[in-house]
């Protein structure tokens, strides 16, 4: 990877805005781009559109959607902002929180009322950290569905997406204006495009090892639980550029992955009233702080794993998520009628399990305080009979990366803007702050489509006004 001389390169065909990367955040700035009557192609590595989008549980969190009003939803603009710096302890960029908060609503209600993509709010609970309801996402809560979502939008659209088109290079002026890409293809054949703007939707550095031991070392003999193809190019290409980087020790982890099946148990589990025990038959936090964070928590218990204990009442509202039928299917979810059952199916000591399950009802009933500050008393005690999910705590993706405006432009160390050069998602500075703790539910999903549309948008404005 990396950015050549334009010198006298030429190009087989110039297209007015490139993209590369067809996740959420590419089609989303495809499908702006083509909303203005500007040319467009996305470039994606893979065989069919998948991505991070694809491993994710679909939730794209927004306010002021016609969808919460609909449903009485009172969210703001200032409550979200000021969800997501508490969450980041306040070490993010406040003018992107409340700019990416801003644009949430509008491109929700864009994306269902212009581009078919069917969103429902997601209603029972609220994800850690999250003061109100405002996760938008497919029915079945998955990211497979919402990027199928996506792709039939893109199509709908005659958006020209080329897949199997791996980006290797880029080419730049002496201005770092770029001009162009070099791709290669699966059969080691090379193609050259050039553009007038370039987007990068390529996401972060979860898939490279390298990167990860010299960024994130907590992490990395932890699962990792996202795309292989999430390499780094970006920060490979903006470093070369002279780009402006942030927060590169930041990412998104998860608590709660089936072992060793590889399936996501969502974190509502914990939500209604779950909780989770280590091989000794102990808790060890307070699962309600946050499913980010647990994945650090959890990837450092004994063996790396865990157990998600909880009963019939959460079972059945987990029967909502289609991985959560999933994982049922797989065998992952184990049922046991008595406390002598749970103890047999998990292999858990005895009198550590028993122990902790008169705890935790004692705890849910309003009686003593728990030691790791958690509140137990929203839910009801669980009930026979009970279910166990053996689980591990995973990398997601990282929310490092390039620094952008509030344009999507990305940004040259002194914070001017790169001259024609876009990024979004994976590829950009998050708003999660430094760490795993500063991840708020969703962000991921949050800045791919904000700054997907920013990104778009502008890219549509400057191809028009050349």
């Amino acid at each position: 990877m990396a950015v050549l001389p334009l010198n006298e390169q030429s190009f087989e065909v110039t297209v007015p805005v490139l993209i590369i990367g067809a996740g959420a955040c590419g089609l989303t700035a495809a499908l702006t781009v083509a909303d203005a009557n500007v040319g467009v192609l996305v470039l994606e590595r893979d065989a069919v559109p998948q991505g991070s989008t694809a491993l994710s549980s679909g939730m794209i969190p927004a306010c002021e959607t016609k969808i919460q009003a609909a449903l009485g939803v009172g969210d703001t603009v200032d409550i979200m902002t000021a969800d997501i710096l508490s969450k980041a302890h306040g070490e993010t960029d406040e003018a992107m929180v409340r700019a990416i908060a801003a644009e949430s609503g509008p491109a929700i209600d864009w994306l269902v009322d212009d581009h078919n993509i069917e969103l429902t709010l997601v209603e029972g609970f609220l994800y850690p950290n999250h003061s109100q309801l405002r996760m938008h996402a497919p029915v079945s809560r998955t990211g497979a569905d919402l990027i199928g979502s996506f792709s039939r939008a893109a199509e709908n659209a005659g958006i020209d997406i080329l897949t199997e088109a791996q980006v290797v290079d880029l080419y730049a002026d002496e201005v770092g204006r770029i001009a162009g890409v070099r791709l290669v293809r699966p059969d080691g054949t090379e193609e050259r495009i050039g553009c007038e703007a370039l987007i990068l939707a390529c996401n972060g550095f979860g898939g490279n090892a390298e990167m990860i031991a010299q960024l994130i070392p907590e992490m990395s003999d932890a699962n990792y639980f996202g795309h292989t193809g999430n390499q780094g190019d970006a920060i490979t290409w903006g470093e070369a550029l002279g780009a402006a980087m942030a927060d590169l020790g930041s990412f998104q982890g998860h608590g709660s992955v089936a072992h060793p099946h590889g399936i996501l148990i969502s974190w509502a589990l914990m939500m209604q009233g779950g909780f989770q025990v280590n091989v000794t038959g102990k808790r060890f936090s307070n699962e309600h702080l946050g499913y980010s964070e647990q994945g650090r928590i959890v990837a450092g218990q004994p063996e790396s794993i865990a157990w998600n204990i909880f009963d019939q009442r959460i079972y059945d509202g987990g029967l909502d998520f289609e991985d959560f039928r999933l994982a049922i299917k797989s065998d992952a979810v184990r049922k046991a009628a008595t406390i002598d059952e749970l103890i047999e199916i998990t292999g858990l000591p005895e009198d550590n399990l028993r122990a902790t399950m008169a705890e935790t009802a004692a705890l849910a009933a309003g009686e003593g305080v728990d030691e790791f500050g958690r509140d137990f008393t929203g839910n009801p005690a669980l009930q026979a009979p009970w279910y166990a999910v053996r689980v591990t705590g995973s990398l997601f993706h990282t929310q490092g990366g390039l620094k952008v405006n509030d344009q999507a432009q990305v940004l040259r160390q002194d914070g001017s803007p790169l001259h024609n050069l876009y990024a979004g998602g994976g590829a950009a500075r998050g708003v999660s702050g430094p760490s795993d703790w500063g991840y708020l539910s969703g962000n991921g999903l949050l800045t791919a489509v904000t700054l997907g549309r920013m990104a778009g948008r502008a890219a549509a404005i400057m191809c028009g006004e050349s």
